[in-house]
C-alpha cells in the first residue's frame, strides 16, 4: 500500500498497485513552482521536471497546496523506482510498470492534512497504448478495491476518461469522506485526479474541473 504522512488515503486511492496484473499491453486481463502553460503540439516533456511544469498549481475548491516535501514519501517528481517502492513487491511492480512503458510522473496535493483533499497524478509513457492501459487498469483496481462501478466516458469529461464515486460508509471511512476518482488517457499521458470533499457533488465537481484544466495543459 502507498503511504503518505499528509495524504495517505488519496495516494492509496489513486495509485493502488498493479501487482495482480501482468502488463496490460502484453495481454493483461485487463515540485516545480510557477504558472503552468500549455505545451506546443509537437513537444513532449523530456524529464519529470519538465512534466511538472505542466501540472495544475491550484484547484477550484481553493484548498491550499501541500508542499511536496511535507509528504512522506515526498510528492513531486516520480520515477519507475519511486512508484514501484509503493508496493510490497517492488521488483515485480517495476516489471509491470516497465511493461506499460512508464517513463516518469508527477504528484501534487492540496488540503490541510485532514478533511477535504485533492490529488493530481500525471504520468508519461512511451506510447498512447501504455498510458491508456495504465489508466484503465488503475480504474479497474480501484473499482474492485472499493466495490464500486467505474463509469466510462462520464458526463462533462473528455472521451476515454473513467470516474468512480465512493459513497458507501466503509469506503468513505477509509478515504476520509465522500470521494470521486477519475482516470484519463491522453496521448502518452495518464492523468488521475482524486477528491475527498464534504459531499459527493462537491468531489465530482472538483475532479471534473481539475481533469479538464490538466488535460488542457498537456500536449496531445
Amino acid at each position: 500500500m502507498i503511504h503518505g504522512r499528509s495524504s495517505p488515503n488519496l495516494r492509496a486511492a489513486a495509485l493502488l498497485v498493479l501487482l495482480p496484473c501482468l502488463p496490460a499491453i502484453a495481454g493483461c486481463a485487463r515540485a516545480v513552482d510557477g504558472v503552468p502553460s500549455a505545451a506546443p503540439n509537437d513537444w513532449a516533456p523530456g524529464s519529470a521536471d519538465e512534466l511538472g511544469r505542466l501540472v495544475v498549481t491550484a484547484v477550484p475548491s481553493g484548498l491550499p497546496r501541500l508542499p511536496d516535501d511535507q509528504l512522506q514519501p515526498p510528492a513531486g517528481a516520480k520515477s519507475v523506482d519511486d512508484i514501484a517502492d509503493y508496493s510490497d513487491d517492488p521488483a515485480h511492480e517495476r516489471q509491470v510498470l516497465e511493461g506499460y512503458g512508464y517513463r516518469f510522473g508527477w504528484e501534487r496535493f492540496w488540503g490541510t492534512g485532514s478533511g477535504p483533499m485533492t490529488g493530481v497524478f500525471v504520468d508519461q509513457f512511451d506510447s498512447r497504448a501504455g498510458a491508456g492501459a495504465y489508466a484503465e487498469d488503475l480504474a479497474r483496481n480501484d473499482a474492485e478495491h472499493y466495490d464500486g462501478v467505474v463509469h466510462e466516458n462520464p458526463p462533462h469529461l473528455p472521451g476515454g476518461c473513467r470516474m468512480l464515486t465512493v459513497d458507501d460508509a466503509a469506503g468513505q471511512a477509509a478515504l476520509g469522506g465522500p470521494a470521486a476518482l477519475a482516470w484519463c488517457g491522453h496521448g502518452p499521458f495518464s492523468v488521475s485526479v482524486t477528491s475527498v470533499a464534504g459531499s459527493l457533488e462537491s468531489a465530482e465537481d472538483e475532479v471534473r474541473a481539475v481533469v479538464t484544466a490538466e488535460l488542457d495543459l498537456l500536449p496531445p
